[in-house]
Parts: structure tokens; C-alpha cells; sequence
């Protein structure tokens, strides 16, 4: 069934987000200091073209720069990309086949606005300390 949604998934908006957030990558590797939120962007984006299966942990040795990171990282491309996940959220609600999907744009929300901090891992290997 997961694979069967992943499909699904990748056609109705999955490819165009994680394009949205292969876009981000790129323009956050330009400087330096913004490498780290470029990484983070690849990481959101291969979870955005495969979603089904996965879930976002956060770090146990996330900390304050990780909080500072993801300020800049709302005002730099976090709204934006919520705000994507949130309308491809609403188009794909209109028929039933389509709720797994918003359910799971809108699960993406969290993890757009605040990616540093948060690791993705497949559901079946969840670390111990959750």
C-alpha cells in the first residue's frame, strides 16, 4: 500500500515539491554560512518524493544553533514551502482518493518550517529514546 500512495503521491504534487525544495538547496549553497539549511533542503526534498514509509524524529543532540538555524531558515524558504505544502494539501482534499495525501502534505508542514533539529528515518527503524 505505501508503494501504491508513493506513487500516487509523486505524480499529484510530490515531484513539484521536491523540486521546490531542490530549488532551495541550491540557492542556499551559494554562500557558505547557508550550506547546512542547502543539506537540510535535499534531505526534506528526497523525503518530499517518497513520503509514505518514513517518519521525522527529532536529534537528541540538536541544540541552540539548531533553534537560531531554523529562525533564519523560516524567514529564508520555510513559509514559502509550507505554504506550498498547505495548498497542494487543499487541491489534493477535494477527492476522497486524495485525503492520505493532504493528511500527509500537512504532516510535512512541521518539518518544512523547522527542518534542522529533525531526522528522517523509515518508520520500521525508529530510534529507542522515542
Amino acid at each position: 500500500m505505501r508503494i501504491l500512495l508513493n506513487i500516487i503521491w509523486l505524480v499529484f504534487g510530490g515531484l513539484w515539491l521536491a523540486l521546490g525544495y531542490f530549488l532551495a538547496g541550491l540557492i542556499c549553497f551559494v554562500l557558505i554560512i547557508t550550506i547546512p539549511f542547502g543539506i537540510a533542503a535535499f534531505r526534506i526534498g528526497m523525503y518530499a518524493l517518497w513520503p509514505f514509509g518514513k517518519t521525522v524524529v527529532d536529534k537528541p543532540t540538536a541544540g541552540a544553533g539548531s533553534l537560531i538555524g531554523n529562525v533564519i531558515w523560516i524567514v529564508v524558504a520555510g513559509i514559502w514551502l509550507a505554504l506550498g505544502h498547505v495548498v497542494t494539501a487543499i487541491a489534493m482534499a477535494i477527492t476522497i482518493i486524495g485525503i492520505p495525501l493532504a493528511l500527509a502534505n500537512l504532516k510535512m508542514v512541521p518539518i518544512s518550517l523547522l527542518p534542522l533539529g529533525k531526522d528522517i528515518v523509515p518508520v520500521d527503524n525508529r530510534p529507542s529514546y522515542m
